[in-house]
């Protein structure tokens, strides 16, 4: 939900301050998609309702969607299954290279090897469509971020949701890749970093605007558009006038908020 740097205080105390960490539930099945801060949140609030199974997708490996690894509660209990998938890293390196390294002195005091669950670590091919469960269908796009990163496509039991983060519109145009993974989707989760007025002192950096995310919304038919990865300098009132400004550009745009639920 933010990007970059998890950002507490009480002046990020409505739309939040945990880095990008959403849940996704396809029926009795648990997808997960990035693991940053706020996936401590999601494990404690999951955690001791049985033996959990689920699939944990990232889109890229800084540090601010990573950072909730070792505070995943679920991933230290013996009786649970997580598959960690990522598209992004081959040929330079793989996943469960990533996970351990994050958990290796002198950056994190205990090997990741202490976490007693069955962790499974799933490399795969940016662009290839992903079945992880049944009924369950995953597109994938690669997005434009530096390190690379995956933009997803969740399709279940008719209904579509489309998470793309982190990425750089182009300077013209929108980009082909995102706006086919999203076409006709139900709900549309968009790098939204800037605004299209503070976008040029960081182009080359790897994120978009709002403004964009509604330009796609308009090209792929998208039904309903979320703003996503709130900029750290972005408090809850720079926030209330980005979302009275989505509501006239594109009436019924959504805000992200922590522990915000969505059902398409």
């Amino acid at each position: 939900m933010r990007g970059s740097i998890a950002c507490p205080g009480l002046a990020y105390a409505k739309y939040g301050g945990n880095t990008s960490c959403l849940e996704v539930r396809c029926g009795d099945e648990l997808l997960i998609f990035d693991a940053g801060t706020g996936l401590r949140e999601l494990g404690d609030s999951i955690d001791g309702n049985g033996r959990l199974d689920g699939d944990l997708f990232l889109t890229h490996s800084h540090f601010d969607h990573i950072g909730g690894i070792p505070f995943f509660r679920p991933a230290y209990v013996a009786s649970n299954t997580f598959r960690f998938w990522a598209g992004h890293l081959g040929p330079r390196s793989t996943l469960k290279d990533v996970c351990c390294d994050l958990m290796t002195a002198p950056l994190f005091p205990v090997p990741i090897d202490v976490m007693r669950a069955d962790l499974q670590f799933k490399d795969f091919e940016c662009g290839k469509v992903l079945e992880p469960r049944a009924g369950v269908r995953i597109a994938t796009a690669p997005l434009n971020h530096p390190n690379d990163a995956v933009g997803y496509r969740i399709e279940f039991g008719g209904k579509s949701i489309c998470y793309v983060t982190d990425t750089e519109h182009p300077r013209s145009g929108r980009d082909k890749n995102i706006v086919e993974l999203v076409r006709d989707a139900d709900i549309f989760i968009y790098d939204s970093s800037y605004t299209d007025e503070e976008y040029p002192a960081h182009e080359g950096w790897g994120h978009s605007t709002w403004q964009e995310g509604v330009r796609i919304s308009d090209a792929a038919g998208v039904k309903t558009f979320v703003i996503f990865h709130h900029d750290p300098s972005h408090d809850d009132a720079f926030m209330d006038g980005v979302a009275r400004a989505a509501e006239v550009m594109r009436p019924g745009t959504i805000v992200a908020r922590e522990g915000m639920t969505l059902r398409p």
